[in-house]
């Protein structure tokens, strides 16, 4: 690996004055209130919208992770990352229900459809596995990140960047998260493009590089029968986290709050689902160009994790190194924000003024921001745990929110669709489903010590994917059979906030939100993400 020079050193520090020079100007904003402070004012426009959306997706573990896929042979985790259709439902199905709500979070908005324990329940559950999902593996795949670029100890870069980024979180609130998400996005646009281009001229263009690798190590699609990868259940399960992830997490939906109307906000996941489209290219591709390198003995790297650093310290010349560097330097930083920010405001709206309801407005923006610290203290507890777990960082991800994802959907999709579904319906999905996800992964943990012919031993070696599409299946009986077995929902739980019970005044307003502009743009992506699948099927 070479080591960053001084033209490098000039970019990065020239890329964090200005997003220093962003932060102060949000800071000296003011933040009196809690709209303000978390949601940016509600007052955002699409193109902040869609770059902020981006942003606080692509981590530095997408980027890490994602390389490492293509470098590793474990292509068939793309289909992750070519879910640019899921961002266009959160917009043109979920945004309106939650705009028309007024709410400031999801389990918020579970309060309102539903009653209050499934507020509480999706609260405390999102704290939680914001700490041992998304906190953690991106401050590990930072640190890695950061002491691979910068030649430093993977300690001194995992604090320094998380210190950093909770300082203008804590200031900033949500209005420095999404502007400055917004220069990241432009940053590692660039940079990841620059490399993918400047190494495919480095092996030879396309042609070269499947020769190379060979056509069967670009199919993405495996056999029903494949032990790591089936097919019908990977196509299933990521549809399934996709959903969650995309139109139920407070992580992604609450920078679709933040717009002004309905109208920017559809807008604005219309143009974060065209920029979804871009890390096949910006970060996959490079892993294969990483692997065909190795292939020839041009390169050299231990760990798949390891290909995106090391091509970008190999192939990139001065100066430009620096903007990538900056650019994954990024990545982890709008990540970070994100879900510290999230983190604040699901404590402090959710769990704080629920208990305090008279608590003054400025009063909860200083809860949100001391909320912000003590989870940037329990981020950094929790590295050295983190460190010990090996395997492919983004497989670890993906199978881990398998398990989280399944009750969460279930009770937001039908919640809407279907106006029978009621409160009991909810409180039993989400407890016995977030009981039985925990099980899964104890047993995971655990299996080799349990008795091979066991039911419990079968339970936890089952594939992650096909587990994950049978527990959906689980949540969607549970729902409905709870659900019609007890009393229907009152009226108000339902008026509005499901498909069918939307007024006739509340439908002509979603009418004049958009334009054949935006559904042209939409049946582009779609067109895309399924020209994508049929490139990558090895043949």
């Amino acid at each position: 690996m070479q080591t960053l020079d001084t033209l490098d050193w000039i970019t990065i520090s020239i890329y964090f004055a200005i997003l220093l020079g962003i932060a102060i100007w949000v800071i000296n904003k003011k933040q009196s209130n809690t709209e303000d402070y978390f949601l940016a004012g509600r007052n955002v426009g699409w193109f902040v919208v869609g770059a902020s959306i981006f942003a606080s997706n692509i981590g530095s573990e997408h980027v890490v992770g994602l390389a490492g896929a293509g470098a590793g042979d474990k292509l068939p985790m793309l289909i992750y990352e070519i879910q640019a259709w899921v961002v266009l439902i959160l917009g043109w199905v979920f945004l309106p229900f939650y705009a028309r709500s007024g709410v400031f979070t999801m389990p918020e908005f579970l309060e309102k459809r539903f009653d209050a324990r499934s507020r509480w329940v999706l609260s405390v559950f999102s704290i939680i596995a914001y700490v041992l999902t998304k906190i953690s593996v991106t401050i590990y795949a930072g640190g890695v990140v950061v002491s691979a670029l910068l030649g430093i100890d993977f300690w001194t870069g995992a604090l320094g960047t998380v210190i950093l980024t909770g300082l203008y979180t804590v200031l900033g609130g949500m209005r420095a998260v999404v502007y400055t998400e917004t220069l990241q996005a432009i940053i590692l646009v660039i940079g990841a493009a620059a490399l993918t281009f400047i190494g495919l001229d480095k092996v030879g263009g396309w042609e070269s590089m499947t020769q190379t690798v060979g056509p069967e190590y670009l199919d993405m699609w495996r056999p029903a029968t494949d032990p790591d990868f089936p097919w019908p259940s990977l196509l299933i399960t990521s549809s399934i986290v996709g959903v969650w992830y995309w139109c139920t997490d407070q992580y992604i939906v609450q920078r679709a709050l933040t717009a002004r109307n309905i109208k920017e906000g559809r807008r604005g996941t219309i143009f974060g689902a065209l920029l979804k489209l871009l890390p096949v290219f910006l970060f996959l591709i490079p892993g294969i160009i990483a692997l065909t390198l190795k292939m020839r003995g041009e390169l050299h790297w231990d760990s798949p994790d390891e290909a995106f650093p090391v091509l970008m310290s190999n192939l990139l010349p001065s100066g430009l190194r620096g903007l990538v560097a900056a650019g994954l330097l990024a990545a982890l930083m709008s990540s970070l924000a994100s879900v510290f920010n999230s983190c604040s405001t699901l404590f402090t709206v959710d769990i704080y003024k629920k208990l305090r309801p008279n608590t003054p407005e400025k009063k909860l923006v200083q809860t949100g921001q001391i909320a912000t610290v003590i989870i940037v203290i329990i981020g950094i507890a929790w590295i050295p745990i983190m460190a010990n777990i090996s395997g492919v960082l983004y497989e670890y991800l993906q199978s881990v929110q398998s398990y989280i994802a399944p009750p969460i959907t279930a009770v937001f999709l039908l919640g809407i669709f279907y106006k029978r579904i009621n409160a009991q319906g909810a409180i039993t999905t989400l407890v016995v489903g977030l009981i039985l996800g925990a099980v899964r992964i104890t047993l995971e943990i655990v299996k080799d010590s349990l008795d091979s012919d066991g039911i419990l031993y079968m339970l936890g070696d089952i594939n992650f994917l096909s587990f994950g599409a049978w527990f959906f299946l689980f949540c969607i009986v549970l729902i409905v059979v709870v659900s019609l077995l007890t009393p229907a929902p009152a009226h108000e739980k339902t008026d509005n906030l499901t498909f069918q019970t939307i007024s006739e005044v509340e439908k002509r307003n979603n009418k004049t939100s958009y334009n054949w502009k935006d559904i042209a743009v939409s049946v582009l992506i779609v067109a895309i993400v399924a020209w994508v699948m049929i490139f990558f099927n090895g043949e």
